[in-house]
């Protein structure tokens, strides 16, 4: 009975995500073009750093989480690999790259060791 109403829970849980895909205004206050309606974006610290960051403005951008009501959109947290972009049919993880250290990062900002700023870096695979 208990393993029933946990594989029910659990399928429950992953039936509330849903995922969007439109053009990323990002900002202070990001939101995604999607099927004609603006759509805020929240989340947590490191992925509004991302949906902030003005190299990704226009993008094809896909995102993961859930309904938050009155047209608003909770992104999933960063560690769950939650926001893509799409290029030439491909969809692309979003990372930022230290050239100078190869320290690679999920959100934007400087570098934990040199303190330059890291490059956006959009990458199909990470284990390459």
């Amino acid at each position: 009975m208990a393993l029933s109403v946990f594989v029910s829970m659990a399928a429950w849980a992953e039936a509330a995500k849903a995922s969007l895909r439109g053009k990323l205004r990002p900002g202070d206050a990001p939101v995604l073009l999607f099927e004609g309606k603006e759509i805020a974006l929240g989340g947590d610290k490191a992925t509004m750093g991302v949906l902030g960051d003005a190299r990704l403005k226009e993008a094809d951008f896909e995102v993961r989480g859930e309904p938050a009501g009155d047209g608003k959109f909770q992104v999933d947290p960063i560690h769950t690999r939650s926001m893509f972009v799409h290029k030439q049919g491909k969809r692309l993880m979003i990372s930022y790259w230290c050239e100078v250290c190869s320290i690679r990062t999920y959100s934007p900002g400087v570098c934990m060791c040199c303190q330059d700023e890291t490059a956006l870096d959009l990458k199909e695979r990470f284990d390459e």
